[in-house]
């Protein structure tokens, strides 16, 4: 039986002493319990001696790589040169330190010979063993026989189950123990057969469809009712939204209604904040002007104060810091300010005093007349002491636009004004003018503004002004609250930290 094996192409490990040999075997000796293997490679080096033997004892692993076929003639004489192996193909046999000896069906990897050729080049060879294929039943017999006779070594049977796939091919079947014993580790990753895996994609789509989405909520949204926490909220409902500037904890409820006139006003405002500030007639608003003056707040304050909230409105249409700034060295903005011969052309005046006190150039259009108004004329002697330039006739007006324009002409009283040359001249410049306007106190109706205005700047509280009066903004020019009490008005101011707000049209 031991020379059944003789040609076979075997790995022998003989420790970390020795190290692996590979080679094809060229005898087995039964009686002193040695084997030969001609052309040896140790290590994966040729060895320099032809044939080298080992003793049962020093074989710590025997792995069986080639086994000769039926017909093969090649022994361990044979003069053809073989450096061909297949690592991990075949059946492994190992000696234990006990004497017994292990074999098992799994290929194992091992050391080879070098120069180790293709799968495709094994077709050359008498015998085509995959890498799937394992001992036969009747070598794996003779082998074990042989083994058996040596000392120290036991046999150990298994089964094996001839494959249908290949004729010469024989596959192990699943290993596994009896009485529903553990099964062995290679055999539960890898044992399940191909053919059971599924070849179909999964899904997603149609197993996704099979979660209601809608019904789960509604009963989380329920048990969340009956025990007491808090609710997630339907979709109709929406949550509270807070402004920036919005105080979360309210002690008691706000009142969007804080000011109310003793006339139903034409037209209503509102501010960011939601406040309602109601328009009132020309005739209250002079009444209420008129008591603030008995009280103190003369011509000239009020005259200060609306130059100062003017002018900062309209150093913000001028860009504010961004424009005006010490470090930037580009053109100073330019402003014209068309003002006439009354208290609104006054209230321009105190504007532009301020604007050229901030580095604005300013080009002031005012008629000549005879005649001045007291407060025009202590306006602009102020005027005449900064950088602002004068100027009485439409021809000294810039040709180029300028970067904004302030309109004072139009006057509530003395609609006479706009039948006067130098009025219709100016209105046609300021039309032709591309330039943005600013009007401070426009008059009521919208025939008497000649020019359209982008932004209208109203005092202390807002006229029924028009379409063409562009953008409401609402100054605060100083009347106390008790002053608006006296004329019939229930005032709360709608400034906050302001003295310029936006009014928008409900």
């Amino acid at each position: 039986m031991a020379t059944d094996w003789l040609g076979s192409i075997v790995s022998i490990n003989c420790g970390e002493s020795l190290g692996v040999y590979q080679g094809r075997v060229s005898a087995v000796d039964q009686v002193s319990q040695t084997i030969s293997l001609t052309r040896p490679f140790h290590n994966g080096v040729k060895c320099l001696v032809p044939e080298v033997t080992f003793r049962a004892g020093d074989i710590t692993e025997l792995k069986i790589l080639e086994i000769p076929g039926p017909g093969d003639s090649r022994q361990c004489g044979d003069s053809q040169h073989v450096d061909t192996a297949m690592p991990g193909v075949g059946c492994q046999v190992g000696p234990s330190q006990n004497g017994t000896s292990k074999v098992l069906k799994k290929p194992m990897s091992s050391s080879a010979p070098q120069n180790i050729p293709r799968r495709t080049d094994m077709k050359s060879q008498d015998i085509v063993i995959s890498p799937q294929q394992q001992c036969s039943k009747s070598y794996m017999d003779r082998h074990m026989e042989t083994l058996s006779q040596s000392k120290g070594f036991r046999r150990r049977h298994n089964s094996w189950s001839s494959s249908s796939r290949h004729p010469n091919q024989v596959t192990p079947k699943k290993s596994g123990l009896k009485n529903g014993q553990m099964k062995s580790k290679d055999d539960e990753c890898f044992g399940d057969d191909i053919d059971e895996i599924p070849d179909t994609d999964f899904d997603f789509e149609g197993n996704l469809a099979l979660f209601d989405k809608a019904a789960v909520f509604e009963e989380i949204e329920t048990y969340e009712r009956r025990s007491g926490t808090r609710s997630r909220g339907t979709p109709s409902e929406k949550p509270a939204r807070y402004r920036h500037d919005e105080n979360i904890l309210e002690s008691e409820p706000i009142v969007y209604r804080r000011i109310v006139v003793p006339q139903n006003p034409n037209k209503e405002f509102c501010t960011d904040s939601g406040l309602v500030v109601p328009s009132v007639s020309y005739e209250l608003h002079k009444k209420l002007l008129a008591v603030a003056e008995k009280h103190g707040l003369t011509l000239e304050r009020r005259l200060e104060m609306t130059g100062v909230c003017a002018s900062q409105m309209a150093l913000s249409l001028l860009g504010g810091p961004n424009r005006l700034n010490p470090k930037n060295v580009h053109q100073r903005p330019t402003v014209a300010l068309l003002c006439g011969p009354h208290v609104k052309g006054a209230q321009g005046i105190s504007c532009g005093r301020h604007l050229s006190n901030h580095d604005v150039h300013v080009i002031l259009f005012l008629p000549n007349f005879v005649k001045m108004l007291e407060s025009i004329t202590n306006e602009l002697n102020l005027f005449s002491k900064t950088q602002g330039q004068q100027v009485s006739s439409v021809k000294d007006l810039p040709d180029t636009p300028v970067d904004l324009v302030i309109n004072c002409l139009d006057c509530h009283e003395n609609a006479f004004l706009r039948d006067q040359p130098w009025y219709k001249a100016v209105v046609d410049w300021a039309n032709q003018n591309r330039a943005p306007v600013l009007s401070i106190d426009p008059p009521i109706s919208e025939m008497e503004l000649g020019i359209d205005a982008k932004w209208s700047l109203a005092l202390g509280l807002p006229l029924p002004l028009g379409e063409r009066a562009g953008r409401v903004y609402l100054c605060d020019i100083g009347i106390p609250q008790k002053v608006f009490q006296e004329v019939g008005i229930n005032y709360h101011s709608p400034f906050g930290c302001k003295f310029v707000i936006p009014l928008h049209s409900t």
